[in-house]
């Protein structure tokens, strides 16, 4: 399994990635009073057929040609399954899919959020002519994050510039850390 859930959530944004999209929407709803953690990952990519969306969680389903196993859909829902969670996959063929998961916020076994700022930064660097929305939520605050609206503030410098990737990197875990802050 992956040690935290920035991790298997940035599985489903590569897989986004590869799906050619052009606007990828993740929502992160981290609520102590419903004592859940949920996740959503959508986009405007290719899509799958039903037949392929119900195999979706078996290893064996790949739509990468680089290699014959895909595992982040399947350790995604099977972490929802050990945390007392939900898992659904839904799809159409060029209109896009869209992976929504959830788990038991104080379960156990349920791993650490960790570094979102990070995966934000990752998925620009795979991919930085996609725009990317972010939205993560607790019971009393928000916080929006828009490539587009960065993009539009550089005005024509380059959103791979080290410099403002880690900027981003940090402005990100900045905000969700106060957001988390305010709710303890």
């Amino acid at each position: 399994m992956m040690e935290d859930l920035a991790m298997h959530i940035l599985e489903i944004l590569m897989n986004s990635i590869h799906a050619c999209a052009k606007n990828i929407k993740f929502i992160v709803q981290d609520s102590t009073i419903n004592d859940k953690i949920s996740m959503s990952v959508e986009d405007d990519g290719k899509g799958m057929s039903s037949e392929q969306v119900q195999k979706i969680s078996s290893p064996f389903m790949t739509g990468r040609s680089t290699r014959k196993v895909g595992l982040g859909v399947a350790f995604l829902k099977g972490l929802t399954e050990q945390c007392n969670g939900d898992f659904l996959v839904e799809s159409e063929v060029g209109k896009g899919t869209r992976v929504l998961a959830s788990v038991q916020k104080s379960f156990i076994d349920t791993p650490p959020m960790g570094n979102l700022g990070e995966i934000i930064m990752e998925c620009i660097q795979a991919n930085e002519e996609i725009d990317y929305i972010f939205h993560y939520m607790t019971d009393t605050n928000e916080f929006v994050f828009n490539t587009k609206e960065i993009k539009k503030e550089l005005d024509g410098v380059s959103i791979l510039e080290p410099s403002i990737l880690l900027w981003i990197k940090d402005y990100v875990n900045q905000q969700v850390n106060m957001i988390k802050e305010d709710e303890g």
